[in-house]
């Protein structure tokens, strides 16, 4: 049947039209500065081998999880993953999840209540926009990392007055933002939960591996642990496999078992997925994964010194993440910045709107313990030459 509806037709002309119209990339051998992969744990030989060994130690010689956690999915690899997240992260609880989506989709949709409210920065991971759009709860975004305009979002007469005894309100944040890199104030934002009883959710997906003593997050790195009501880790980044998981409160992990549909409607992960994901997190305590942090630490601080060192200025949005993004005005401009990288043999990728607001499009330039500090010097020549 050839017939496409015209309405889907017309979108994606208009995409095509803005030079914004997606497509899965084809595999190349260009060197990485654009994938997640912070430690280099995705392609790392001894993690897979590892992975293997410890299912041969559970008799785990099965290919899925045969089902959702509730019925035949909840195999004893979970068990040992989810203890040894509570010993590495100190908390009480936590709940893996198959995808950082899924975990973000199931929390958000599921923990606010209707009545209640919910308050994230205006660059908040989609995951959480699409959890939040499927609960029942109100929701208001403030500026991007700016605590006083979350604080006057919150305290408005009108809406003080209409708001129920019994509400919640939940302040979300990342960590580590994906697209800019950059961090908030979460010293601040933890202090203005914890005075008024609000309850503080962070995703550190990005953070994961990157900051804190092991790679623990900057949750830990700050001392905050006590302060969230919730945290959000994904091991799809520098863990380099894939799953994510909610941290908290055994209640907290009660809930979201009982009322979080993508928990409860999924088959399970299968046991080398999470096997690679317990054997990643012991690496990361090891010699070489220590190591592995420092250098990617290394790169980070060499990467902002030679973007310094230009006499023009290279339109960086700060950040001392993995995360670099140099800001380059339109769809067009920005993949043909992107393309002449490539040609050079270094992968960087543009980031389009509306992934982006509009004028606001940039090449994410992705860092990793892996990159050498010629290679570093090299695309940033590169993109000086170019702008």
């Amino acid at each position: 049947m050839d017939v496409f509806p015209k309405k889907l037709l017309s979108k994606l002309s208009e995409r095509a039209h803005n030079n914004a119209l997606r497509g899965l990339p084809d595999s190349n051998n260009l060197i990485d500065f654009s994938s997640n992969d912070y430690l280099g744990l995705a392609k790392n030989k001894e993690v897979f081998l590892n992975a293997v060994e410890l299912l041969k130690e559970h008799n785990q010689f099965r290919n899925g999880a045969t089902g959702s956690r509730l019925l035949t999915g909840n195999h004893s690899l979970y068990i040992e993953l989810e203890k040894k997240l509570c010993a590495f992260y100190e908390v009480r609880a936590a709940l893996v999840f198959n995808s950082g989506y899924d975990a973000n989709i199931g929390f958000f949709s599921s923990v606010p209540q209707r009545g209640d409210e919910v308050f994230y920065d205006e660059f908040i991971h989609a995951s959480i926009r699409d959890g939040i759009r499927l609960g029942n709860a109100k929701s208001f975004k403030f500026k991007h990392n700016d605590v006083e305009d979350l604080k006057s979002k919150i305290s408005p007469p009108l809406r003080a007055q209409s708001r129920s005894d019994d509400a919640e309100i939940y302040i979300v944040t990342e960590s580590v933002f994906s697209m800019d890199g950059d961090s908030p104030d979460l010293k601040a934002i933890a202090e203005f939960c914890s005075s008024n009883n609000y309850h503080l959710v962070v995703d550190e997906a990005h953070a994961v591996g990157v900051f804190g003593d092991y790679g623990k997050g900057l949750v830990q790195e700050l001392g905050l642990q006590e302060q969230v009501f919730a945290r959000i880790m994904t091991f799809g980044k520098a863990l380099g496999c894939h799953g994510a998981a909610v941290l908290g409160s055994e209640k907290l992990k009660s809930f979201l078992i009982n009322y979080a549909r993508s928990f409860i409607y999924t088959t399970g992960l299968s046991p080398h997925s999470v096997a690679t994901i317990l054997v990643a997190y012991d690496y990361l305590q090891t010699t070489e994964g220590i190591k592995a942090q420092q250098k990617l630490k290394k790169n980070i601080e060499s990467f902002s010194r030679i973007d310094n060192s230009f006499d023009l200025k290279l339109n960086f949005i700060p950040s001392n993440s993995a995360i670099q993004s140099c800001n380059i005005k339109g769809n067009d401009k920005v993949k043909k910045a992107a393309q002449s990288i490539q040609d050079m043999g270094f992968d960087v990728k543009p980031i389009l709107s509306p992934t982006v607001p509009n004028g606001e499009e940039r090449l994410r330039i992705c860092l990793h313990a892996y990159n050498t500090g010629k290679q570093i010097k090299e695309v940033l020549n590169l993109l000086q030459s170019i702008i």
